[in-house]
């Protein structure tokens, strides 16, 4: 066991239940492959990082994909309750340091993760703010439950209300460069457009 944790909140792969966003602009089918790139790039990145990997699941999945990962079902409750919840689950388990991504973001790399760390090293937590008003990435070393209280979840206010909550606290925070969450079909990456087996 690592000092480090990580926390990947995914959801099951299925058609018409991943990026409703982007499906009602290129469609269910092309939104499918498009989530199950992220989730490439996602595993690939945290299989690059120094860390204990923990997937939370919206439900039970069959099959090899997260092999070598622990695997863990969300909570019931907001995307708030869900997160303090997984973090709760990591602190009585030990670790000194936990960092939660989701697996909506192409341009997280193995970089940002280390730094995470590194600044928690310096910093009560660590935030990386999405270019839409949320955040890709929330770390710690302790829990702190008013994180997740009366945020409107899903909205361009919640990197700035989570900030405002961490000041009111009187807690240090290190930030992460603004990287763009992949929510519609201007966020996909010209590359991935090139090699993936569609056209758009």
């Amino acid at each position: 066991m690592m000092d480090k944790a990580l926390i990947i909140f995914v959801r099951k792969p299925e058609l018409g239940k991943v990026k409703t966003r982007l499906a009602a602009q290129i469609g269910n089918e092309k939104a499918l492959q498009i989530y199950h790139q992220l989730l490439d790039h996602t595993r690939t990145v945290v299989t690059e990082t120094s860390c204990d990997p923990f997937v939370f699941v919206t439900e039970t999945q069959e099959g090899e994909y997260w092999k070598g990962f622990s695997m863990e079902i969300q909570s019931m409750g907001d995307l708030g309750v869900k997160m303090h919840d997984a973090f709760e689950f990591l602190f009585d388990k030990g670790y000194a340091k936990v960092v939660i991504i989701g697996s909506d973001c192409p341009e997280l790399s193995q970089v940002h993760l280390e730094k995470a760390y590194q600044l928690l090293d310096q910093h009560d937590l660590v935030i990386g703010p999405a270019s839409d008003g949320g955040y890709y990435l929330l770390g710690m070393k302790k829990l702190y439950p008013l994180l997740w209280k009366d945020k409107n979840w899903s909205t361009p206010s919640v990197y700035q209300n989570t900030i405002s909550t961490i000041q009111k606290l009187q807690l240090s925070f290190g930030e992460l460069e603004v990287l763009n969450d992949l929510d519609e079909e201007k966020d996909i990456p010209p590359h991935w457009r090139e090699h993936l087996s569609y056209s758009i």
